[in-house]
């Protein structure tokens, strides 16, 4: 039973289980999935201002901050105990085109050739982490939630703006991932 949890699931088993959780939530807790929310709610709680943003019952919301530390915890779990060991399974065409950016160790998740300290305080560095995390901070504000609120939730249940912002989000994906990831891995 510990190795069938230990290797990757194929998609058609991950993704019906993962969208098996919004009926879920509806049915059984009259509730909503998505996970930028509770960044709010950690700052509705930490910082009382007056800011209107921020004036709300967020403790009507602590299940969301307790999913969240779950998915941390199981994260932790997963990395430290349940790793089969085995380096990622990469498309050996995706492998070829990381390798010309100098990307060759894939033993990992995250590939440690331009994820590191080093990497951290050089111009790659600033463009992944600050303005990356910039946009993908903004992104969320502006369309009204996360990947997981809108392509998860919001699709399931129908909603316009879900699907515009998915759509947006896939576009975005496609762009950064074949225009703008090429230039930033080649500085």
């Amino acid at each position: 039973m510990l190795e069938l949890i230990k290797n990757p699931w194929p998609w058609y088993v991950a993704g019906p289980l993962i969208g098996l959780t919004v009926p879920m939530l509806l049915i059984l807790a009259n509730k909503t999935f998505g996970i930028s929310s509770s960044l709010r709610h950690i700052c509705a709680s930490c910082a009382p201002s007056n800011i209107p943003f921020f004036k709300y019952n967020w403790k009507s919301e602590i299940w969301n901050l307790v999913f969240v530390f779950g998915i941390l915890i199981g994260g932790f779990i997963a990395f430290n105990f349940l790793s089969n060991g085995q380096p990622v399974d990469v498309n050996p065409n995706l492998k070829t085109e990381l390798a010309g950016y100098g990307i060759t160790d894939f033993s990992s998740l995250i590939p440690s050739d331009f994820m590191n300290w080093e990497t951290l305080f050089s111009l790659k560095g600033f463009f992944l982490f600050v303005v990356g995390g910039f946009l993908v901070g903004f992104g969320t504000r502006y369309a009204g939630g996360c990947t997981s609120g809108h392509s998860i939730m919001g699709l399931s249940n129908l909603q316009w703006p879900s699907l515009v912002a998915t759509i947006c989000f896939m576009l975005g994906g496609f762009i950064v991932a074949n225009f703008v990831m090429p230039w930033i891995l080649s500085l």
